[in-house]
């Protein structure tokens, strides 16, 4: 990756002390990108020590308050930040019958509502000195549903509508929004799920491609939607799976 595509980016990353959001964070930091980071927990934190272009803060992107801290605080460096990166989530496997309304409530508060929020507050202080890019990190599973992952299933395909609404909406505002659906990904719980020799195996075997993805091409992907490089690609759902819903 060429900084200079990436040029006068200041980017906003959701999760990102693990998986996807610090390979990304690490990236940009490579490239001499300034990003701001909102992590889960302090043991996250001590990984951006050596990241000297990323600003890191603990927070929980469920509070309204949390979010605001992290644009306070690039607003204190001088920085407007025209790039925001929703990868945080939850994914939890629940039979139906033991998925209560509360329960639906929750994943819908990590999955899409804290996102919203972020969007809203990337809006507010958007300066539209430079174009903006919104990149929401959705899954395949909002698009082919997987047995007893109703409720991340319906939070992923719900960002899909809201992902088409905002591109829309503030496009004339020179802001563009994308949504990114992975399918399988060596990310904290590939280990894990390796272990279930069956259901990995399946896995491997409806993969055209017979491997899961690393999470530096997601990454990757994401910085290409981040630049100007895609500055005609607006309102797109786009699959990297390994040609999995194409099999």
């Amino acid at each position: 990756m060429n900084n200079y595509y990436l040029k006068n980016k200041i980017v906003l990353i959701t999760g990102a002390g693990k998986g996807i959001g610090f390979d990304l964070a690490k990236k940009l930091n490579e490239n001499n990108v300034y990003s701001y980071c909102i992590v889960k927990s302090k043991e996250d934190l001590k990984k951006f020590k050596k990241l000297k272009n990323c600003f890191s803060k603990k927070g929980d992107i469920c509070k309204i308050s949390d979010i605001k801290k992290i644009f306070k605080l690039a607003k204190k460096n001088k920085h407007n930040i025209n790039c925001l990166v929703n990868n945080a989530g939850q994914r939890q496997r629940i039979k139906f019958k033991y998925l209560s309304e509360e329960k639906l409530r929750d994943i819908f508060e990590v999955n899409f509502f804290a996102q919203f929020n972020c969007i809203k507050e990337f809006i507010k202080n958007f300066k539209g000195k430079e174009s903006g890019s919104i990149v929401n990190i959705g899954s395949i599973v909002g698009q082919v549903g997987f047995k007893e992952l109703l409720g991340y299933a319906s939070t992923k395909m719900a960002l899909m509508g809201l992902n088409r609404c905002l591109a829309l909406e503030f496009a004339k505002k020179n802001i563009r929004s994308n949504i990114i659906n992975p399918g399988f990904i060596k990310t904290s719980y590939f280990n894990k799920f390796k272990r279930k020799k069956k259901l990995y195996n399946w896995t491997l075997n409806n993969i055209p491609l017979g491997r899961w993805g690393e999470t530096r091409e997601i990454s990757e992907l994401i910085c290409f939607l981040l630049s100007d490089k895609s500055s005609y690609i607006n309102g797109e759902n786009i699959n990297i799976d390994g040609g999995w819903l194409s099999s």
